[in-house]
């Protein structure tokens, strides 16, 4: 949420870890059950303290969407992610194969809906 430290290599390094189900360059950071595990809903149908996470639940660490057309967004059920508290996010689509990551940094950023806004192009430049 605030305050990590990083390159956006070592962030797209951590996402592309996650998206191999725990493994990256060849060997094995988190085991494959963890990342399952992690990445399921563990609130069931809980109601959520913020709208702007509707058609999601929460994982282990991750908002986890379980109804794009509740969300608003063009993605994947199943698919995971997280936001910093100065706009970074993030999300992994195991079924898309893909990650994403954009990083700024700027508050308040709410009114600019830069997060929606970004997945969605990324999601809608997808071809067969």
């Amino acid at each position: 949420g605030g305050g990590l430290a990083g390159t956006a290599e070592d962030y797209l390094r951590f996402a592309q870890m996650l998206l191999n189900g725990g493994e990256l360059d060849g060997k094995r950071i988190v085991g494959r059950k963890t990342i399952d595990l992690m990445t399921a809903n563990h609130i069931g149908d809980m109601p959520l303290w913020d709208d702007s996470l509707r058609g999601h639940r929460f994982g282990l660490g991750f908002r986890v969407v379980t109804d794009m057309g509740r969300s608003g967004l063009l993605a994947t059920p199943g698919s995971y992610g997280w936001g910093g508290a100065y706009g970074t996010y993030f999300w992994v689509d195991p079924k898309e194969e893909m990650v994403g990551l954009l990083l700024f940094q700027l508050m308040p950023y709410a009114h600019l809906n830069l997060r929606y806004e970004f997945h969605n192009t990324v999601m809608q430049a997808l071809v067969d």
